[in-house]
């Protein structure tokens, strides 16, 4: 009876040990700040996510009109002005929305604003995907 008590005991160990770590949204989500710190400038809550779909809140916080666009392909540390990819609506200042993206590579994928001459002006750079 007591053998039957261990196994038991030890079958729910392991069951317990195989069943993996919990879930989480960490990698899933990030905020997006456009116009600070400075004007021409985005500030991420994060640099890095996780494969998969990843729901962006984007925030205007400047003084001007501003967009986020996330480029569809990764490129290895290259960051032009310009791409094809999925972007949020222009924001008036103090304006937020949500932008979902569903990355199918692991890589570097380049972010940019689209308003006529802020990523030229800084206004981009680039989210690894792992």
């Amino acid at each position: 009876m007591m053998s039957l008590s261990i196994l038991a005991v030890l079958a729910c160990a392991v069951e317990t040990a195989g069943a993996g770590p919990v879930a989480s949204n960490a990698g899933k989500t990030a905020t997006v700040t456009a116009g600070k710190p400075s004007e021409f400038a985005f500030k991420l809550s994060t640099k890095t996510v996780r494969l998969g779909t990843v729901v962006f809140t984007v925030t205007n916080r400047g003084a001007i009109v501003h967009d986020f666009k996330v480029c569809t392909t990764p490129k290895n540390n290259s960051i032009a002005n310009t791409c094809n990819g999925k972007g949020s609506r222009k924001l008036s200042p103090g304006q937020s929305v949500k932008l979902r993206v569903t990355f199918k590579k692991k890589g570097s994928y380049q972010y940019l604003c689209t308003v006529t001459g802020h990523a030229a002006a800084g206004m981009k750079g680039l989210l690894r995907v792992a």
